[in-house]
Protein backbone atom coordinates (compact mmCIF):
# COMPACT_ATOMS: atom_id res chain seq x y z
CA UNK A 1 0.00 0.00 0.00
CA UNK A 2 0.88 3.71 -0.62
CA UNK A 3 0.88 6.52 1.76
CA UNK A 4 -2.01 7.94 -0.26
CA UNK A 5 -3.84 4.81 -0.48
CA UNK A 6 -4.40 4.40 3.51
CA UNK A 7 -5.47 8.40 3.64
CA UNK A 8 -7.96 7.44 1.20
CA UNK A 9 -9.59 3.64 2.45
CA UNK A 10 -8.89 5.54 6.55
CA UNK A 11 -10.80 8.57 5.35
CA UNK A 12 -8.09 10.51 6.94
CA UNK A 13 -7.94 14.52 6.95
CA UNK A 14 -4.84 16.65 8.10
CA UNK A 15 -4.72 16.95 11.88
CA UNK A 16 -3.30 20.48 13.25
CA UNK A 17 -0.43 18.98 14.74
CA UNK A 18 0.48 17.31 11.68
CA UNK A 19 -0.26 13.95 10.01
CA UNK A 20 -3.24 12.77 9.31
CA UNK A 21 -6.34 11.74 11.36
CA UNK A 22 -9.68 10.37 11.79
CA UNK A 23 -11.81 9.89 15.02
CA UNK A 24 -12.68 5.84 15.06
CA UNK A 25 -14.98 5.89 18.51
CA UNK A 26 -16.67 8.17 20.66
CA UNK A 27 -18.70 6.15 23.61
CA UNK A 28 -22.22 7.42 23.86
CA UNK A 29 -22.05 7.82 27.55
CA UNK A 30 -20.97 10.46 29.16
CA UNK A 31 -18.95 12.01 32.34
CA UNK A 32 -21.22 14.66 33.71
CA UNK A 33 -18.65 18.38 33.79
CA UNK A 34 -20.06 18.05 37.51
CA UNK A 35 -17.57 15.23 38.04
CA UNK A 36 -14.66 17.03 35.77
CA UNK A 37 -13.28 19.69 38.10
CA UNK A 38 -10.05 20.24 35.93
CA UNK A 39 -12.76 20.22 32.40
CA UNK A 40 -14.55 23.13 31.12
CA UNK A 41 -17.33 20.80 30.48
CA UNK A 42 -18.82 16.96 30.21
CA UNK A 43 -16.19 14.62 28.53
CA UNK A 44 -17.33 10.98 26.96
CA UNK A 45 -15.87 8.50 28.85
CA UNK A 46 -13.04 7.58 25.86
CA UNK A 47 -12.40 8.43 21.98
CA UNK A 48 -9.78 6.89 19.90
CA UNK A 49 -8.60 8.10 16.59
CA UNK A 50 -6.10 6.37 13.84
CA UNK A 51 -3.10 8.79 13.21
CA UNK A 52 -1.14 8.52 10.23
CA UNK A 53 2.72 10.36 9.95
CA UNK A 54 4.47 10.34 6.98
CA UNK A 55 8.08 10.54 5.63
CA UNK A 56 9.75 13.63 6.05
CA UNK A 57 7.12 14.86 8.52
CA UNK A 58 6.13 15.21 12.06
CA UNK A 59 3.73 15.85 14.62
CA UNK A 60 4.71 19.06 16.59
CA UNK A 61 4.67 19.43 20.15
CA UNK A 62 1.50 19.55 21.67
CA UNK A 63 -0.20 18.39 24.61
CA UNK A 64 -3.33 17.35 26.15
CA UNK A 65 -5.18 17.40 29.67
CA UNK A 66 -5.81 13.67 29.13
CA UNK A 67 -3.41 10.43 29.54
CA UNK A 68 -3.59 8.97 25.34
CA UNK A 69 -2.30 5.20 25.43
CA UNK A 70 -1.48 4.90 21.35
CA UNK A 71 -1.19 1.36 19.57
CA UNK A 72 1.02 0.29 16.75
CA UNK A 73 -0.01 -1.00 13.78
CA UNK A 74 2.15 -0.89 10.88
CA UNK A 75 4.81 1.07 8.78
CA UNK A 76 7.86 2.99 10.47
CA UNK A 77 8.49 3.34 14.08
CA UNK A 78 7.79 6.47 15.33
CA UNK A 79 10.56 8.49 18.12
CA UNK A 80 8.10 10.28 20.55
CA UNK A 81 9.71 13.03 22.21
CA UNK A 82 8.35 13.76 25.55
CA UNK A 83 8.68 16.72 28.06
CA UNK A 84 7.28 16.42 31.77
CA UNK A 85 5.27 19.71 32.93
CA UNK A 86 8.72 19.41 35.68
CA UNK A 87 10.73 19.68 31.89
CA UNK A 88 12.32 16.46 31.50
CA UNK A 89 12.88 15.06 28.47
CA UNK A 90 12.41 11.41 27.16
CA UNK A 91 12.37 9.42 23.99
CA UNK A 92 10.14 6.55 23.48
CA UNK A 93 10.16 4.17 20.48
CA UNK A 94 6.77 2.96 19.20
CA UNK A 95 7.06 0.31 17.33
CA UNK A 96 7.15 -3.42 16.91
CA UNK A 97 10.71 -4.37 17.37
CA UNK A 98 9.98 -5.49 20.66
CA UNK A 99 13.24 -7.06 21.39
CA UNK A 100 15.22 -4.10 20.25
CA UNK A 101 13.37 -1.69 23.00
CA UNK A 102 10.26 -0.20 20.52
CA UNK A 103 6.56 -0.34 22.26
CA UNK A 104 3.65 -1.48 20.63
CA UNK A 105 1.62 0.53 23.15
CA UNK A 106 2.98 3.09 25.39
CA UNK A 107 0.85 5.53 27.09
CA UNK A 108 1.16 9.71 26.91
CA UNK A 109 1.11 10.95 30.61
CA UNK A 110 -1.59 13.93 30.52
CA UNK A 111 -0.15 17.44 30.39
CA UNK A 112 3.57 16.09 29.00
CA UNK A 113 4.60 18.01 26.04
CA UNK A 114 5.17 15.51 22.64
CA UNK A 115 6.23 15.38 19.17
CA UNK A 116 6.70 12.53 16.82
CA UNK A 117 8.66 12.13 13.80
CA UNK A 118 9.27 8.44 11.87
CA UNK A 119 12.67 7.19 13.36
CA UNK A 120 13.68 5.22 10.26
CA UNK A 121 13.29 5.19 6.29
CA UNK A 122 9.80 4.11 6.23
CA UNK A 123 6.93 5.71 4.35
CA UNK A 124 4.53 6.06 6.97
CA UNK A 125 3.61 5.23 10.40
CA UNK A 126 0.13 3.80 11.41
CA UNK A 127 -1.28 4.11 15.09
CA UNK A 128 -4.21 4.78 17.08
CA UNK A 129 -4.36 6.93 20.20
CA UNK A 130 -7.38 6.45 22.55
CA UNK A 131 -7.89 9.12 25.43
CA UNK A 132 -10.14 8.83 28.14
CA UNK A 133 -11.87 10.98 29.60
CA UNK A 134 -12.95 11.13 25.96
CA UNK A 135 -11.16 14.18 23.63
CA UNK A 136 -12.14 17.18 22.86
CA UNK A 137 -10.18 20.06 21.05
CA UNK A 138 -10.77 22.24 23.93
CA UNK A 139 -8.19 20.14 25.83
CA UNK A 140 -5.39 20.16 22.69
CA UNK A 141 -2.70 22.96 23.39
CA UNK A 142 -0.35 23.47 20.18
CA UNK A 143 2.74 24.59 21.42
CA UNK A 144 4.73 27.65 20.21
CA UNK A 145 7.49 29.85 21.39
CA UNK A 146 6.64 29.80 25.38
CA UNK A 147 7.39 26.53 25.05
CA UNK A 148 11.82 27.48 24.79
CA UNK A 149 10.76 29.73 27.00
CA UNK A 150 9.66 27.43 29.38
CA UNK A 151 12.39 24.65 28.86
CA UNK A 152 15.49 26.92 27.03
CA UNK A 153 17.66 23.44 27.65
CA UNK A 154 15.74 21.61 25.16
CA UNK A 155 15.70 24.62 22.73
CA UNK A 156 17.25 22.71 20.00
CA UNK A 157 14.68 19.85 20.17
CA UNK A 158 11.63 22.11 20.44
CA UNK A 159 12.47 24.10 17.54
CA UNK A 160 12.83 20.66 15.34
CA UNK A 161 9.21 19.87 16.14
CA UNK A 162 7.22 23.46 15.90
CA UNK A 163 7.08 24.66 12.65
CA UNK A 164 6.97 28.20 13.55
CA UNK A 165 10.26 28.15 15.15
CA UNK A 166 12.06 26.73 12.02
CA UNK A 167 13.31 29.96 10.32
Amino acid sequence: MTTQEIIDALDLQAHPEGGFYRETYRSKERIPHEALVHYPSHRHHSTAIYFLLTKGNYGAYHRVRQDELWHFHQGGTIALQLLSPEGVHSEVRIGNNILGGEHPQFTVPGGYWFAGVIADDADYALVSCTVAPGFDFSDFELADARLVTAFPEHKDLIKKFLPALQT
